[in-house]
């Protein structure tokens, strides 16, 4: 989504009278709608105009907007008199799966007052912390919203595809703020991991994870409750040592989900930690494969016992020649390297069946349940609902069995 406004647009109206000004918004939009028919422009105000069109990349916002300033290069012709007319720009794009309409107004609203203030176009990402919420301003309310209860945790379960049980389930952390609404961790994690907030942020969620386990343990489901770790963690001593004590006195089976560019950064530092945690029987589990720099110089020294599959592969496994291939081939190397695997992202039956003919030990996504609070969560496990989920037939992949075992 692009909000653009023409520039000096006082000027313009004082010029040509008030009622000429309010049609410009329609020239400009009949210009850039000949120009460029994929994309959708409507007036939206004084002086303003939404933009909105689907790209195959996040790249193609700014291959847009230079289409745009295009379109407007030549002059106007406003009743017999010639304007040169401008547009500055605040945009926000976001995967089409994902994406949120009020977030994304939001986040271009911001971009664009930030437009105003810089003297340029501003294009940004919704996962970009900057995108619809001031980091800064976050991290300062961060310490007061742990302590008032703002910040509450969801739970994902994690499923064995021949079993047909809950293995684990990973946890996620929210924030219900009280003015802006719910703020996901894409908003506010990277900005913690900057202002040094991350540390207490991690050791409080252990905390409450430690005692949400031990609830659903004592109700008869004892299963691993899985945390995200941030890279920035696992070269700070003091973090380790003080995430090691908790597990420990804790007595609940906690584990720790981390990424391969986290251990990237500073690698011997990051494995040694990884193996603290380890010793006091903390499972590992490497989340995101795939997404980065996949490098088999680390991922051989790591000691995890879970490979996690992004889900940017696992969503489009039935539509894409290429993504069914890398799938197998990474159950099969993680298998080789005794590790259990998990699809991320799983949202259709089709894509379970197939992910249960390569091997995959389980598998995570909407299929089986959204992140939810963790009083739906125990509801899920009493009523066993993955079961229904994974019902569906799935005797369509069977006849290619043979080809995914040796090709």
């Amino acid at each position: 989504m692009l909000l653009a406004e023409i520039e000096d647009f006082a000027t313009l109206r004082r010029g040509i009278g008030i009622a000429r000004a309010a049609a410009v918004l329609e020239d400009v939009a009949a210009r850039i709608t000949a120009a460029i028919p994929a994309i959708r422009v409507v007036p939206i105000g004084r002086g303003a105009i939404e933009l909105d069109f689907a790209g195959e990349s996040a790249s193609s916002g700014s291959k847009m907007l230079e289409r745009v300033h295009a379109a407007m290069e030549p002059a106007f012709d406003l009743d017999g008199e010639t304007y040169r007319l401008s547009l500055r720009v605040g945009g926000v794009g976001a995967e089409a799966a994902e994406h949120d309409d009020v977030r994304l107004i939001e986040a271009a609203e911001e971009a664009l007052s930030d437009a105003r203030q810089a003297g340029a176009d501003v294009l940004r990402h919704l996962s970009d912390p900057v995108a619809g919420h001031d980091p800064v301003q976050l991290m300062r309310e961060l310490p007061g919203a742990i302590e008032n209860g703002q910040i509450f945790l969801q739970y994902q379960p994690k499923v064995r595809v021949r079993q047909q049980c809950v293995a684990s389930a990973e946890a996620l952390v929210r924030w219900r703020h009280p003015t802006r609404g719910l703020i996901l961790p894409g908003d506010f994690i990277e900005a913690a991991e900057r202002s040094n907030a991350i540390g207490a942020l991690t050791l409080w969620i252990i905390r409450r994870v430690i005692m949400d386990q031990r609830i659903i343990a004592a109700a008869g489901y004892d299963i691993p409750i899985f945390i995200n770790i941030s890279g920035v963690l696992l070269s700070d001593a003091g973090f380790v040592r003080d995430a090691c004590a908790l597990v420990r006195e804790g007595d609940a089976r906690v584990g720790f989900e981390i990424t391969e560019t986290a251990v990237i950064r500073d690698p011997e530092s990051a494995i040694a930690n990884l193996r603290a945690f380890a010793d006091i029987g903390v499972p590992l589990a490497i989340d995101d494969y795939g997404a980065g720099l996949s490098s088999l110089a680390y991922l051989k020294r790591l000691p995890a016992s879970e490979l996690k599959i992004d889900k940017l592969f696992v969503t489009q496994l039935t539509s894409s020649n290429r993504d069914p291939l890398i799938v197998r081939s990474t159950i099969d190397l993680a298998h080789a390297l005794d590790m259990e695997v998990t699809a991320e992202g799983v949202e259709t039956p089709a894509a379970l069946a197939l992910l249960g003919v390569m091997g995959c030990d389980m598998v995570q996504g909407y299929l089986i349940s959204r992140p939810v609070e963790f009083a739906a969560f125990r509801t899920f496990l009493q009523e066993e609902r993955h079961v229904a989920a994974m019902a569906s037939p799935r005797l369509s992949f069977l006849r290619n069995e043979g080809q995914w075992k040796t090709g």
